[in-house]
């Protein structure tokens, strides 16, 4: 009789571990969202500077070429933080799912 509970047990105790790992991965990924959200902000403080700089002592080719190359990296800054909300989101998703296992387990 105990082999059913024992089985249930272990299935509830595995899905507990899958959902510990699912949290870190949330949890990680979320900490990438944050630093290249604050590497996206400080490239755009960098274009910013080299605005104000060409605007005050005009344009020269190592200014413009600065510029360019800001502008080049805040955007695939941009496209790789949205890249990684796209993991978390889809992380989160999994942890749903499992908590819903979770819950189901719990009715037996």
């Amino acid at each position: 009789m105990t082999g059913g509970s024992d089985g249930a047990t272990a299935r509830r105790d595995a899905l507990l571990a899958r959902r510990l790992n699912l949290i870190a991965n949330v949890s990680a990924l979320t900490a990438e969202a944050l630093r290249l959200n604050q590497k996206r902000a400080g490239i755009e403080m960098d274009v910013l500077r080299l605005e104000l700089e060409i605007a005050r002592s005009g344009a020269n080719a190592q200014l413009v070429q600065d510029l360019h190359e800001a502008e080049e990296s805040a955007e695939a800054t941009m496209h790789a933080y949205a890249a990684c909300e796209e993991r978390i989101v889809a992380a989160e998703g999994d942890v749903e799912d499992v908590d819903c296992s979770i819950a189901a387990t719990d009715g037996n």
